[in-house]
């Protein structure tokens, strides 16, 4: 493997064995060889080489560390008014799906408008600062809206200074940031060029290593700064998110192994970062690597790993109350049950089970719920629980528009479309039920995956194949399950549901290679029922 060492075991991931290191007790050169490269000129003092390393922290992602040293300098610095830019930088988070609440929104207003009252030293610094400013602007109440005006602020930083590294690396955030809820791939292609910049004068940039493993997590851009990807955990050894990263395009090309011992990594090390203020929650980078770790797991049929990392997240006291954490504590169960086709398991899954968490401002994660709980009840014969499922996910799509984020309600609509083509099939309604999991397929190639999430919980076109295999059409079939790892290449089920296919059509030659691979894929004395179909007819195909 390249990249990750898999030199733990699970059982390192237990809380109460865990040792927190203290970042500043380290020399300020470990620190920086620590989290890569980053210069950002301040007029702060002596605090420069101290500033570069929170400007690094909050590259990685790592925002409740970054605020942590900004507010630091901004105590020993008090003419420091970039501190408070800082400070209010770690108050939202472009890529992810977590929306700063008021507190947070309060705090970056007080912090750009401190730094606004001290005055920026240089117009760079005016610049730097404009962009907070536009993010926390009173007059913007919608966050899509606060997020355009920061990324058009970020432009114009950059176009004024169009050699600067920083202003580079913040200008590609801003591009991703921005990318619409369609398969259009153009910001991230976009954001690449600009990142290809800063990193051929500045190859261990956290920002622009970063961001182009981000822009390569899409659709037909996988392939794309291969050797970026791959180096970027080298380049932050005890970073979480750096650790985990690289295993977002592990996952797209199907290096399950790879994914498996990077997340075991990024697991570890997410809980020797506390977050919050007071570091009282454990950072939801943590369940963050755990969904990660458990569907690479159940992808090579080590159901026992996957089960071993639920059992460790359930063991973790006081998650981060987000949106991942939300996400996460519904997903993957779901994925456990419905990777394994445990059809009365996932219909018995309980939505918002799990106490402490603002569930209204989380409909996505709980139509995950659901969406379960209608493919397992529909599989097992119960019609009614799959229309009870179907109704929900119509409700939590709506709520997701209602809050203006329409990726999560396109999400959403697969998953229903989803549940709706088997609910028409349930009915003896064919072409209806094929119609319908087509949409979803069409839906799903033109939805970009958020980072949130590995995969789908379960992919549209293997759902496609899965339905037309019962329906005795193993040829359409088959062409489900080849675009489902077109988009998807190893992914367990989908493999076997092309080997049966193959099968079904009297294609020994195809049936055989295809259960090969599925031999290939697994771990030694996985149980899955398919591994034992595979070993039985390669043999009496070779006989």
């Amino acid at each position: 493997m390249t990249g990750h060492r898999d030199r733990i075991g699970l059982t390192a991931l237990v809380p109460s064995i865990l040792i927190i290191i203290v970042a500043c007790s380290q020399s300020e050169t470990r620190a920086a060889a620590e989290l890569g490269e980053v210069r950002l000129d301040v007029s702060c003092g002596d605090a420069q080489s101290r500033f570069d390393h929170a400007v690094a922290l909050l590259h990685h992602m790592t925002y409740d560390q970054a605020r942590a040293e900004f507010a630091a300098i901004a105590a020993d610095q008090p003419d420091c008014a970039m501190a408070h830019w800082g400070i209010a930088m770690t108050l939202f988070q472009p890529l992810w799906p977590t929306r700063p609440g008021a507190e947070d929104l309060r705090r970056g207003l007080e912090a750009v408008t401190k730094a606004q009252e001290i005055g920026a030293a240089t117009p760079r610094e005016e610049m730097f600062i404009a962009t907070a400013a536009a993010f926390f602007d009173p007059a913007r109440t919608e966050y899509w809206d606060r997020i355009s005006a920061w990324a058009g602020a970020t432009r114009a930083l950059h176009d004024a200074y169009p050699g600067d590294t920083e202003s580079s690396a913040f200008y590609a955030l801003s591009i991703l940031a921005t990318a619409p809820p369609s398969g259009d791939m153009s910001h991230h292609a976009e954001a690449a060029g600009v990142l290809a910049g800063v990193l051929a004068d500045s190859p261990t940039h956290p920002g622009a290593v970063h961001y182009m493993v981000h822009a390569s997590d899409a659709a037909g851009r996988e392939h794309e700064s291969i050797d970026v990807v791959r180096r970027y955990d080298e380049i932050a050894p005890r970073n979480p998110h750096a650790l985990h990263m690289p295993t977002h395009v592990y996952t797209r090309l199907g290096e399950w192994q790879n994914v498996v011992a990077g997340n075991i990594e990024a697991a570890q090390a997410a809980l020797e970062h506390p977050a919050g203020d007071d570091q009282q929650w454990t950072w939801d980078e943590f369940p963050h690597a755990i969904e990660y770790l458990v569907y690479a797991s159940l992808q090579i049929g080590d159901d026992a790993k996957a089960r071993e990392a639920m059992t460790k997240l359930a063991q973790v006291s006081n998650l981060q109350p987000t949106f991942k954490t939300a996400f996460h504590l519904s997903s993957i169960p779901a994925r456990y049950a419905l990777e394994r086709r445990d059809w009365a398991g996932a219909a018995a899954l309980e939505p918002r089970a799990h106490q402490g968490l603002a569930w209204d401002r989380f409909p996505w994660p709980e139509a995950v719920t659901w969406f379960a709980r209608g493919i397992g009840a529909l599989r097992s014969g119960d019609e009614p629980a799959g229309r009870e499922a179907e109704a929900k996910l119509i409700e939590l799509k709506n709520a997701s528009a209602q809050l203006g984020e329409d990726l999560f309600a396109r999400q959403t609509e697969i998953m229903r479309l989803g549940v709706s083509a088997w609910i028409a099939h349930a009915e003896g309604k064919a072409d209806e039920a094929v119609r319908l999991m087509q949409e979803a397929v069409r839906l799903e190639a033109s939805t970009p995956k958020p980072p949130v999430t590995p995969a789908p919980i379960l992919p549209a076109a293997e759902q496609l194949g899965d339905l037309l295999l019962e329906l005795d059409r193993p040829a359409d079939a088959l062409d489900a399950y080849g675009a489902s790892l077109e988009a998807a290449p190893r992914r367990f089920n989908s493999v076997a549901g092309a080997a049966r296919a193959a099968r079904a059509l009297g294609d020994s030659a195809l049936a055989t290679r295809y259960y090969r691979q599925l031999i290939e894929i697994a771990v030694p004395g996985s149980s899955r029922r398919e591994l034992a179909e595979a070993a039985g007819f390669v043999r009496t195909a070779a006989g």
